[in-house]
C-alpha cells in the first residue's frame, strides 16, 4: 500500500512539473493575415461621375475593415460600352454601366457571367427590368434604372396642354414664341418615334445579330414615303431644329429651346432652368398621310455588369450590388432624376410624384423594348439627317428609304 501511494505521489509530482514548464513556454503565435488590396475600375456615364464617386466612397467606408481599396471611376457612355469592352476584355472595367440592348451580345461573348444570388436581385427589381437584364431567363446584370425612354419636355410659359398634344399645334406655338422644339434626328433611337406606330416594322432576327426592317415598304395603310414626307414637313417649320441631347439641354439653359424630346436623365437640369414652368408629357401625335399618328418610342433599362475577367470578381459583384441597391437608386433619383429599377425605390412617393416619370409611364403605352442589331444606327442617321436638312440632294425619297433599309438589314 505504501509503495502504491509513493508511486502516485511521484506521478503527480512529474505532472505538476510538466504543467509548470508548459506555463512558462508561450504558445506559438499564428502569423498575422495579409490584408488584401482590391483594385477595381468602374465605367459610367460622364454625367454620373459625381454620383458614382459618392457611391464608391460609401462602399469603401462600409468595407474598410475587410480590405484596402483602389477604385478608379472612368467616363464611358452606356450606349458604346459593349464595343469598347469587347475590344479588350482583360483590360476593360471590372464594373460598368450599359444599355440593356447590349446584354445578349456581352453574355454571348463571355464578358458577363450569370449574377450570383440572382433570386434576391430578381425579387427586389421591377419585372420589366429583370427581363431586360436577362438572356433566356438567366440574369446576367444588375438592374439600375427602368427609365431609358423618351417623352416631351415643354415650357408652360409658351404652350398650353392642348398645344402639346399634336405636332402641328406644338410647332405653331413654338414659331409664335420665337423658340425651338428640338429632337435628335441623327439618332435612330429617336427616329423610331415616326415609324413605330405606322405598321412598319424593325427588329432583331433570330440570329441575335441582324435586323429585319420594312420601313421602305410601299404597301399597307402607311408607306415609308408617307413617313418621310411627314418628317420633311416638320423640318420645314422655323420652330423645329434637329439637336443632340447635349444641344437640347444647352438650348434649354440659354432660352432658345422651349420644348424638346429627351429623357428623365435631364429632368433635374430642365427643372432648374424652367422652374415651375417645367412640363412633361407623352410624345404628341403627328400628321402623316392626312391623319394623326401617335409617336412611338424605344424603351429600356440601364444595367450594371461585372466583367467575367475581373481579378476581383467577388468584390466587383459586391460593388455592383452597392451601386444598384435600393438606397443607391433612391439617391440616383434624388440627384439625377432617374427612375429606379428597384421595386421599393420606384414605389416611393417622391418617384411617383415626378412629372418626368409620369410622362414616361404615359408614353410607355406606345413604346417597345429596344432589341435591334448594330446595323440600325448609321443608315437611319444618314436618312433622317437628310430629312432634317430638307432633303438637300433632291434624291428620291423611295431611293433613300431603300438605301437605308439595305444598310439596316445588311448581313
Amino acid at each position: 500500500m505504501k509503495k502504491k501511494t509513493a508511486s502516485l505521489l511521484l506521478f503527480l509530482g512529474i505532472l505538476l512539473g510538466l504543467t509548470a514548464c508548459a506555463e512558462k513556454t508561450p504558445p506559438p503565435q499564428e502569423p498575422a493575415p495579409v490584408r488584401e488590396t482590391v483594385s477595381l475600375t468602374v465605367w459610367g456615364a460622364e454625367e454620373d461621375a459625381e454620383l458614382l464617386e459618392e457611391l464608391i466612397a460609401s462602399f469603401q467606408s462600409r468595407y474598410s475593415a475587410e480590405a484596402d481599396f483602389l477604385i478608379t471611376c472612368q467616363p464611358q457612355g452606356e450606349s458604346g460600352c459593349k464595343d469598347v469592352l469587347l475590344g479588350d476584355l482583360e483590360a476593360g472595367a471590372d464594373v460598368f454601366a450599359f444599355a440593356d440592348d447590349q446584354v445578349a451580345a456581352l453574355a454571348a461573348a463571355g464578358a458577363l457571367d450569370p449574377v450570383p444570388d440572382a433570386a434576391a436581385i430578381q425579387g427586389a427589381s421591377l419585372s420589366a427590368a429583370v427581363e431586360a437584364a436577362s438572356v433566356n431567363g438567366t440574369l446576367y446584370a444588375y438592374p439600375l434604372t427602368a427609365d431609358n425612354g423618351y417623352f416631351l419636355y415643354y415650357n408652360k410659359a409658351y404652350f398650353t396642354e392642348e398645344d402639346v398634344r399634336t405636332m402641328d399645334r406644338l410647332l405653331a406655338a413654338a414659331e409664335e414664341a420665337g423658340g425651338l422644339f428640338t429632337m435628335d434626328w441623327t439618332s435612330a433611337w429617336y427616329v423610331y418615334a415616326f415609324f413605330g406606330n405606322t405598321g412598319l416594322k424593325v427588329g432583331l432576327n433570330d440570329d441575335g445579330l441582324t435586323n429585319y426592317c420594312d420601313w421602305n415598304s410601299a404597301d399597307g395603310p402607311v408607306a415609308g414615303v408617307d413617313v418621310a414626307q411627314a418628317m420633311l414637313s416638320i423640318a420645314a417649320s422655323p420652330g423645329f431644329a434637329s439637336r443632340t441631347d447635349e444641344e437640347f439641354l444647352a438650348g434649354v439653359r440659354d432660352g432658345s429651346v422651349i420644348a424638346g424630346v429627351s429623357g428623365v436623365w435631364n429632368a433635374v437640369a430642365v427643372q432648374e432652368a424652367w422652374g415651375e414652368n417645367a412640363g412633361a408629357v407623352k410624345l404628341p401625335t403627328y400628321t402623316c398621310k392626312g391623319r394623326q399618328i401617335q409617336m412611338a418610342s424605344f424603351s429600356g433599362c440601364k444595367l450594371v455588369g461585372v466583367n467575367a475577367y475581373s481579378a476581383h470578381p467577388e468584390w466587383a459583384a459586391r460593388l455592383a450590388e452597392w451601386i444598384t441597391s435600393e438606397e443607391s437608386q433612391r439617391l440616383r433619383f434624388e440627384k439625377r432624376g432617374q427612375g429606379p429599377a428597384n421595386s421599393a425605390a420606384a414605389a416611393s412617393p417622391e418617384v411617383q410624384q415626378s412629372a418626368a416619370i409620369a410622362a414616361l409611364l404615359e408614353q410607355s403605352e406606345f413604346s417597345q423594348i429596344q432589341r435591334v442589331g448594330g446595323n440600325l444606327w448609321d443608315p437611319v442617321s444618314e436618312f433622317a439627317s437628310s430629312m432634317a436638312q430638307g432633303n438637300p440632294s433632291g434624291a428620291s425619297l423611295q431611293a433613300q428609304l431603300d438605301r437605308m433599309v439595305e444598310g439596316v438589314t445588311a448581313r
